[in-house]
């Protein structure tokens, strides 16, 4: 693929750039510019047209860089890249740097406030979590007998999402939330990328999704829990500092953490991937032994 790469940067250009892989989709022109290679052309040019809405609401993503013939991206061996300037600042996070975790709250914000502007624009798949734990998650667990996640332990919290599902607010939502797709630099967003997995699904998820997620980071000295649930105040405070959350939905926190590990020890499953299945299963049990001590973290100190 790299071969490939270089064969093409003329098409924008360029000529004897580096080429270094960044990402398994994404390739590093050195030193301005990053390639991102599609096989899906649907999903290619809706990933365009999110940017250019998002970049309209003046939200800091990157900017496509044309080709000498004025394409937005070039087609190869049955693939699509498509070049962007590179942003400016890192993904490299100290997650247990609270003002960074209180800084991505406001970035997810301000994310889902503009892309209520994206939902009147264009058409997404609207996905349910809900729709997911009572249909493939059980679907998968059954058919590889229950790994990991008991049937009970699955009915119940498809129990519990049932009851509130309904008034928990649906909106556009990133669905892939975490420090790597979330650029800052000198303390403050500088871009947000990646838009594969955007979809209408419940508000919170996004937020659940990067909490659970920062129990999962590999670090020398993992999150302890005191430490991970002042992570979670900083998040939840940063993100209603841009956009109230209603009370349902922080009541469903807990919840949805725990229903979205559900979601990843069956998707790790299903691809036979034990370790990250088990480490779902792991935070998944975690969440559920810090459920008090998250109602109480929620609850100290929210704006009114």
């Amino acid at each position: 693929m790299k071969k490939t790469i270089e064969q093409l940067l003329p098409l924008w250009g360029m000529k004897n750039r580096q080429v270094t892989q960044i990402y398994p989709s994404a390739w590093e022109i050195a030193p301005s510019h990053v390639i991102k290679i599609y096989y899906d052309k649907d999903q290619l040019e809706r990933n365009i047209r999110i940017s250019s809405i998002l970049a309209d609401c003046r939200i800091p993503v990157a900017q496509i860089t044309h080709t000498q013939t004025g394409e937005q991206y070039a087609t190869a061996q049955d693939a699509y890249f498509l070049m962007s300037e590179k942003l400016p600042g890192s993904n490299l996070f100290d997650p247990q740097d609270k003002k960074a975790a209180y800084e991505m709250g406001r970035a997810i914000a301000r994310l889902h406030l503009a892309f209520v502007q994206c939902e009147k624009e264009m058409e997404f798949w609207d996905n349910s979590l809900l729709a997911e734990m009572k249909g493939w998650i059980p679907e998968t667990l059954s058919a590889h007998n229950w790994p990991h996640i008991t049937e009970s332990e699955h009915t119940r919290f498809v129990c519990m999402l049932e009851k509130v599902s309904d008034r928990l607010p649906r909106q556009l939502i990133h669905r892939d939330v975490h420090f790597g797709n979330f650029l800052f630099h000198e303390g403050r967003l500088s871009g947000y990328i990646d838009f594969d997995l955007t979809q209408k699904n419940i508000r919170i998820f996004d937020l659940c999704y990067f909490l659970a997620g920062l129990l999962a980071e590999e670090t020398e000295t993992p999150l302890t829990k005191e430490q991970w649930l002042k992570l979670v105040h900083a998040v939840i405070t940063g993100y209603e500092s841009v956009n109230r959350l209603s009370d349902i939905e922080i009541q469903a926190v807990p919840c949805v953490m725990e229903c979205i590990e559900i979601l990843f020890v069956a998707y790790f499953t299903g691809t036979q991937d034990t370790k990250h299945a088990q480490d779902a299963c792991r935070i998944f049990h975690q969440i559920q032994d810090y459920e008090a001590a998250i109602e109480k973290t929620l609850s100290a100190g929210r704006l009114t």
